[in-house]
């Protein structure tokens, strides 16, 4: 039986995981990390292969997520705080979620929801805080973009307030997310449970660093070299160091924040269900870029995909999606169509059953069609526009999806590479030269794109001096 609101709207929860890798999660393949509360969220929803995040890193995506918009077309191009050169010169870049953006979460005030952010920001300093943005309560949302001083108490995070020593944070985060809910007026609500985890530093729960500790050691995988040392770094402040790429899921240490994670959705799932509001709630699960692969410690490992965070690459922007709407989506269903994180602007006004406001999510379009198992989805093509060198090797460039193709331009010498995703999921065989006319076509489309968007072009840099 539906227990539904006198309001007859669903409540939603969107949850975003901070650096969570496409492969991050055993739905997804993982045979290392174990998830069994959000491959829950799968079995009984839909679990999307080809979903991807608007930028390889995190502001941009978030900004894109709230906005409706692309990143470039925001003008949030880079996490924001991030300022590097090395061939060229960063691109500039907006530092915050301008005002003037009729925010996802603004929009869903206005049609009568509860409104709550808990969790990362990372779009700005106060004046840009989320209650800026149209959301009635926030919790933990300010300009930190990652947990400075760890993720056991005291945090010294802004907006909320520290626990008990050695209290752990994404299990405050997650009692804040259900406080909110046992409290609820009995409006429909909009949860933003928008996680620091798994973003570094990478800690977790002694109890849990253990259990996967002796599972790396039953799986003879401890004593297995991990790590590849690749070329250097082609940004300045990092052209002493190399890239270091992880070839295999195991580290215990991220896999016990991967574990805790899923404990606490478990325990979100259960308040929501004693509630009796989980059958009226769309739960929308996700990550603003890929799983940091290359770089700061490297903890995870993305492939089949290739590289991580920070890069082009599939392993940069390809992320798990997860959408659970009870008697809407068939349960255990897999959808391959292309998704990307401007499109959960118009697709949960939809879900909310609210009028479109196309002049603000201009770049997003619902795939509310396909939860409902139609087959007439027609996204077109994705963009990416990420004029700026990643912290963990990747260089500026810019990329569109068509169909099963993808080209990337790589800025610092404008070579184009040309995949054929759903047969080269690893992106190893160019075929920029074998197939030229499909690759002039699709450059063009994306130059058309980026100029009619004004997107912002790295310089050269005249300072420039190589390592070697």
């Amino acid at each position: 039986m539906n227990h539904v609101n006198r309001y007859n709207k669903p409540n939603i929860v969107f949850i975003l995981i901070d650096d969570m890798g496409w492969k991050d999660l055993s739905c997804y393949g993982s045979d290392f990390y174990e998830t069994p509360n959000i491959d829950k969220l799968a079995e009984d929803g839909m679990l999307f292969t080809d979903a991807y995040a608007a930028c390889p890193v995190c502001s941009p995506t978030r900004a894109s997520i709230m906005s409706g918009k692309y990143p470039a077309r925001v003008g949030v191009t880079d996490w924001i705080g991030a300022h590097t050169r090395g061939k060229l010169i960063d691109a500039p870049y907006v530092k915050y979620l301008p005002l003037e953006e009729k925010s996802l979460a603004q929009a869903l005030k206005e049609g009568g929801y509860n409104t709550w952010h808990v969790g990362k920001w990372h779009l700005g300093t106060e004046e840009y805080y989320p209650d800026k943005h149209g959301f009635d309560v926030n919790i933990g949302g300010c300009h930190l973009g990652h947990p400075a001083k760890g993720y056991f108490s005291p945090y010294d995070i802004e907006n909320l307030s520290d626990g008990i020593d050695g209290e752990y944070l994404t299990d405050r985060i997650t009692n804040e997310a259900i406080r909110l809910i046992n409290n609820n007026d009995g409006k429909p609500f909009f949860l933003n449970l928008w996680h620091y985890t798994v973003h570094t530093p990478i800690e977790a729960k002694y109890e849990d660093i253990k259990r996967f500790e002796e599972k790396a050691k039953k799986l003879g995988i401890n004593k297995v070299k991990c790590i590849e040392e690749g070329e250097f770094f082609p940004c300045n402040y990092k052209k002493h160091l190399k890239v270091q790429r992880r070839i295999m899921q195991s580290d215990s240490v991220y896999a016990a924040m991967i574990y805790n994670l899923d404990w606490n959705i478990g325990r979100l799932m259960k308040v929501l269900e004693e509630k009796e509001q989980l059958e009226n709630t769309v739960v929308i699960f996700t990550s603003d870029n890929g799983g940091l692969a290359t770089a700061e410690g490297s903890p995870t490992c993305n492939a089949p995909l290739s590289e991580g965070k920070g890069w082009m690459y599939e392993g940069g922007v390809r992320e798990p999606l997860i959408v659970r709407w009870p008697d809407v989506v068939a349960p255990g269903s897999i959808c391959y169509e292309p998704v990307t994180s401007p499109d959960f602007y118009p697709t949960i006004l939809k879900i909310a059953g609210l009028p479109l406001i196309p002049e603000q999510h201009m770049d997003g379009k619902s795939f509310e069609a396909l939860l409902r198992g139609s087959d007439s989805f027609q996204r077109g093509p994705i963009f990416w526009h990420y004029p700026h060198y990643g912290n963990q090797g990747g260089t500026p460039g810019c990329a569109i999806r068509v169909g099963d193709y993808k080209l990337i331009e790589f800025s610092e010498d404008n070579r184009l590479e040309l995949y054929n995703l759903r047969e080269d999921i690893s992106e190893e065989k160019n075929l920029a030269d074998k197939l030229p006319e499909l690759a002039l076509e699709m450059h063009e489309r994306l130059i058309v794109w980026r100029n009619s968007i004004e997107a912002k072009i790295p310089a050269p840099n005249p300072e420039y001096c190589p390592l070697r």
